[in-house]
């Protein structure tokens, strides 16, 4: 059962106990009524997020140690 009311309560695909129905994204309404659009495809975020991880393995090598706590990185002050 599919219902864009918030009041209802969201369908879980029984095949898949906890995951959602859709996945799918409709950006139409952004795109046509603030006339933007991501300048970043699925595909090129995708190979953008998978180079960052290729370069910066200092960075994911210390949340995989626990060393990293969630700081936020490249900031200035």
């Amino acid at each position: 059962m599919h219902t864009n009311r918030y009041e209802e309560p969201t369908s879980f695909a029984e095949v898949r106990p906890g995951h959602d129905v859709s996945y799918a994204i409709d950006a139409s309404k952004i795109e046509c009524e603030l006339a933007w659009r991501s300048e970043e495809t699925f595909e090129s975020g995708l190979r953008e997020t998978v180079a960052c991880y290729l370069n910066d393995e200092a960075w994911w090598q210390a949340v995989l140690d626990g060393l990293y706590q969630g700081d936020r990185l490249g900031l200035s002050d």
